[in-house]
């Protein structure tokens, strides 16, 4: 499909993003499993359950922009991820694993923040308020799973792992 206009870009995105959402979705599980701290565990199932809104409002702008909900494949999700796996198969101490599953999921969430915020200004940008604020709302609990992952990281597993 070819892009001759931000709104291209913006739905080209949207797409992108889609696709990270239900990948990430299925990559979540594997992390709570191999976490062995209980907040650890709590954060990514508390961020398992938001992922899922986010799908849900991922597919309100589909609707709202009068689009089939449908991903194009994230090859930069898709490699954080990749990377993600190969940690669960490392032979490591369970508290530098998981130090070093805060360290993936900090990753995915960077590429989520990065993303979501691109997008959300595109939207601005073609006067779509209602979607901007859609998606300023996954944005913000996006940078709030991060900072609770930086406080788990600093005030104890870091530590743990040390």
């Amino acid at each position: 499909m070819p892009m001759s206009s931000l709104k291209d870009l913006f739905q080209d995105e949207l797409r992108d993003l889609y696709h990270a959402e239900k990948q990430i979705l299925r990559a979540l599980p594997k992390m709570i499993n191999a976490a062995s701290d209980q907040d650890l565990q709590s954060a990514f199932q508390e961020h398992l359950d938001q992922t899922q809104e986010h799908v849900a409002r991922l597919e309100q702008i589909f609707k709202k922009q009068k689009m089939a909900a449908r991903g194009k494949v994230c090859k930069g999700m898709q490699g954080i991820i990749e990377e993600g796996q190969e940690l669960l198969k490392e032979d490591a101490e369970q508290a530098v694993l998981d130090a070093a599953l805060i360290a993936a999921a900090q990753k995915v969430e960077h590429y989520e923040i990065a993303s979501y915020g691109t997008i959300r200004t595109y939207a601005q940008e073609m006067g779509k308020p209602e979607l901007a604020q859609l998606l300023q709302q996954t944005l913000d609990e996006e940078y709030a799973a991060n900072d609770k992952l930086t406080q788990l990281a600093e005030r104890r597993i870091n530590l743990k792992a040390e």
